[in-house]
This record gives structure tokens, C-alpha cells and sequence, in this order.
């Protein structure tokens, strides 16, 4: 029987290098970064699709984005920076945030099932949503620019650089479809967990830039 926890799609070692490469510009200015997700909602979303949303992936990424005033609708947690703990006061006050939790396993490198689960369902939320991921949550940030609305703004740790944010857009979609169908494993059960129609991610967004 398998494990809900093992992976459904894998990194191979072919890609790490392309996913090593930033997918959106880099910043370490909290407030520019915030002014710029309100940016992205205006000029990209769509009133044919749900509300944008602001789903942070990591610990750093989520605290920084909480300490602004802003609270992501999507937070994916695991307790590490690069591999180590982060310190005690980024714990401590993401500890202590109110909102749903829910825990999932996701081995590094990799997407599992219950993660993508999560995502799907944490989207549809109407409040805020922590994912707190057993395992590591590098890779969420993936499926989040699939399954997010257009307008949806994507933010996501670059080591030893700063935030990543990426602009759900029909181009970063694409891009975002590229890279997730070249994982190992079965792509097509995790468009189905996502709700995500592969044939109709990218389509029209006429809004130029990101």
C-alpha cells in the first residue's frame, strides 16, 4: 500500500539547476513587495476567476510578509531556513498567529498528495491558512502558480538573496506548466487534486508585465 505521504511528483536531478533560477524578481524591500502584490491584483485579475490571493512559501517569507501587515491567505511553514531552524523569534510569532492549521508530509525535493490537498483546499478558504509541512515545502510554490487565480501573487524564498515574487499570470502560468510536467511522477493525478484543467493553464490575460 502506498504512503500518502510519499511523492507524487519528484525533482529530477536533470531540473534542479532551472529551479535554482529565480522565477520572478528578487527583493529583500517588504514594503515595495506588498505595494507590488496589490499591483499585480489590480492589473491581472480577472472577475471571471475567484479573488486573487498571496500565498507565501517558507518560514522567513511568511514572518517578513506577517511583520508588514500583510497576512498571506496561503502560508507554507516547515520550521527551516536553508535547511536549519530559523530563529527562535520567527518561530515564536508564527507559532503564535491565529487562523486554520493543518499538517501535512512532503519529502524535500518533491510534491506529495496531502500537500497539493492542502493547497487546493486552503485556496478556496475564506480565511488565511497555514500549511505546516513535516518535510520540507520548497517546491509548493509550483503548484501554487497553477492553481492560484489570476491576479495572485506567489512569494517565495531565494537563498542568501531574498523574496522571489511571482505574478500569476497567463506567461508565468505557462512557464509554471513547463517546469511542473517536467517532474517525475504522475502529473495528471496532480492536476486533478489542484482542480486544475492543464489544457486551460495560460489562457488570455491581456495585461502586459508582471
Amino acid at each position: 500500500m502506498t504512503d500518502s505521504s510519499d511523492p507524487l511528483l519528484t525533482l529530477p536531478e536533470s531540473l534542479r539547476d532551472a529551479f535554482k533560477e529565480p522565477l520572478g524578481p528578487v527583493t529583500t524591500d517588504v514594503a515595495a513587495l506588498v505595494a507590488a502584490v496589490d499591483e499585480t491584483r489590480e492589473r491581472h485579475g480577472s472577475a471571471g476567476e475567484a479573488r486573487a490571493r498571496l500565498i507565501a512559501v517558507g518560514d522567513v517569507v511568511t514572518y517578513h510578509l506577517r511583520e508588514a501587515g500583510r497576512v498571506p491567505d496561503v502560508a507554507f511553514v516547515d520550521g527551516k531556513t536553508e535547511r536549519e531552524a530559523v530563529r527562535e523569534e520567527i518561530a515564536t510569532a508564527l507559532a503564535a498567529t491565529e487562523g486554520r492549521r493543518v499538517s501535512v508530509e512532503n519529502p524535500a525535493a518533491a510534491l506529495s498528495a496531502p500537500l497539493l490537498d492542502a493547497l487546493a483546499d486552503a485556496l478556496a478558504a475564506a480565511d488565511p491558512v497555514t500549511v505546516e509541512v513535516a518535510g520540507e515545502e520548497d517546491l509548493a510554490a509550483l503548484p501554487a502558480m497553477l492553481a492560484a487565480p489570476l491576479g495572485s501573487t506567489v512569494v517565495y524564498g531565494q537563498p542568501g538573496e531574498g523574496m522571489v515574487r511571482v505574478a500569476v499570470t497567463a506567461e508565468t502560468r505557462r512557464r509554471a506548466r513547463e517546469l511542473f510536467e517536467g517532474l517525475t511522477g504522475d502529473a495528471a493525478a496532480a492536476y486533478e487534486i489542484l482542480g486544475v484543467d492543464p489544457d486551460e493553464v495560460g489562457g488570455d490575460d491581456s495585461a502586459e508585465g508582471a
